[in-house]
């Protein structure tokens, strides 16, 4: 690794490599999301509901897996950032080695879990008859291909923690223009390769991953951080228990986004089908206001994690002020936008009465509190990049559990005469106080780290 990759997160700008971090990226988080959209696009113009019926089913289980490899991904990432932040470079490839080996241990696992109960497990989210069975095609297929998505995603995000987002950026883009290519020729044919439909779609979304897996793993390799040589079993245990220590809090608090949807679902069909629809719809259209956010906090959790191996605190400190500050900044003005042009937007996406309605009343609503969740999201990156995992999943914990749903919950059985509204001002409320208060306890912790220095 050369000198400059080396100190890029502890000598430079923290503005400057921050923002620099988000426009690289950017095209790299729209490829996140991008397998799926292609997925779903391809997979619709086939004849019939029956494919695109079964590529819904399939998205539950893939967020879930999505979660429990992201999560280790996560612990990956940390402690090999505050070693390379301390400058101790042999312990940060032991680290990526031995959790890379941990990765495809724990993939390997839950991909035979899900070839051996993948029937049971679809059917139990309400798949049944073709549907089932197109639905059960594609996941066979996809849990081949866990393990290069879940190695492949890690090693991208290792990059970034090097100070190379740019590269990162390449191989997540181009593996989703990979899959948008194989895509309609293994689904619908061409030349010598078969019609192989809602299969097709899974082989190429695994092949675009195999793609940019090795992408990834050449770039380490070259950098010297992934080596392919045996490891003691000394240094694996010790290797894994501290990545297990901050993966499994990880895992913890982003289950809870999946859980949060699913609850928040079922009590938003209390309110009639019109209102579930409007809200999903309108929950899509909001991930425009979140890319460029989402590209920015990339870069903060290896960022303090660098900054907290180097024990360089005023620099953690910087870093959270200006990530909270940008994300209170661009998503407020999001949010006055979201409102302002709430009607021509809405009127792009659907021309029901009821719906359109709806949408625009969560358009008028939730986007006031588009600030609120992103400090409070990087406000647990610098809980887990100060080496406080535990503390992070429960900021995560707190907000759904005991703010998000117990609020949704008032409003349902208190303040039902009010609609949908209400329900929606109960999240606004729950992401407030959320937000202020993860924001509150990370500053304080910080500060406690610079006086402790």
């Amino acid at each position: 690794m050369s000198k400059e990759n080396k100190n890029v997160f502890l000598n430079g700008s923290i503005r400057r490599t921050m923002i620099r971090t988000a426009f690289a990226m950017l095209p790299g988080t729209v490829a996140m999301s991008g397998y799926n959209i292609a997925d779903t696009y391809f997979v619709g113009k086939l004849p019939g509901q029956t494919p695109l019926a079964a590529i819904g089913f399939t998205f539950p289980i893939i967020m879930l897996l999505g979660c429990v490899f992201r999560g280790l991904a996560t612990g990956i990432i940390t402690t090999s950032a505050q070693a390379m932040g301390a400058g101790r470079h042999k312990r940060a490839s032991s680290l990526v080695n031995s959790g890379m080996t941990l990765m495809l241990l724990l993939s390997i696992t839950l991909s035979l879990f899900g070839i051996i109960f993948g029937r049971q497990i679809l059917h139990s989210l309400g798949a049944t008859g073709e549907t089932l069975e197109a639905a059960k095609e594609y996941m066979d297929i996809w849990f081949y291909g866990y393990l290069t998505a879940s190695i492949g995603s890690t090693a991208g995000d290792m990059i970034v923690a090097m100070g190379e987002s740019k590269l990162a950026a390449i191989g997540m883009f181009g593996a989703l223009v990979l899959n948008v290519i194989l895509d309609p020729l293994f689904i619908f044919g061409f030349g010598p390769i078969p019609a192989l439909g809602i299969r097709g779609a899974a082989i190429a979304t695994v092949l675009a991953q195999i793609g940019g897996m090795i992408y990834s793993l050449a770039i380490l390799h070259k950098r010297k951080i992934v080596a392919f040589a045996a490891i003691p079993a000394k240094i694996f245990r010790r290797a894994w228990i501290l990545e297990i220590r901050y993966g499994v809090p990880a895992i913890l608090g982003m289950l809870m986004i999946p859980i949060a949807s699913y609850v928040l679902t079922r009590i938003t069909a209390e309110f009639g089908d019109a209102a579930v629809g409007a809200t999903q719809a309108a929950m899509k259209l909001e991930t425009i206001a979140f890319m460029f956010p989402m590209s920015f906090g990339i870069s903060m959790t290896p960022m303090i994690s660098h900054n907290f191996g180097a024990r360089q605190y005023k620099r953690i400190k910087e870093c959270m002020k200006f990530a909270c500050g940008f994300a209170f900044s661009f998503l407020l003005f999001m949010g006055i936008v979201f409102f302002i042009f709430a009607k021509p937007m809405v009127g792009i996406f659907t021309t029901d009465p009821e719906i359109k309605a709806n949408m625009i009343l969560y358009m008028h609503i939730v986007p006031w509190s588009f600030w609120a969740i992103e400090v409070h999201r990087f406000s647990g990156f610098t809980f887990m990049g100060c080496g406080h995992p535990k503390f992070a999943a429960f900021l995560n914990v707190y907000r759904v559990l005991l703010l998000l749903i117990p609020l949704a919950l008032v409003a349902l059985f208190c303040f039902r005469e009010y609609g949908l509204g209400a329900l929606l001002v109960s999240r606004v409320v729950a992401d407030g106080l959320a937000s202020v208060s993860a924001f509150a306890l990370a500053h304080n912790m910080v500060r406690k780290l610079v006086r402790k220095k």
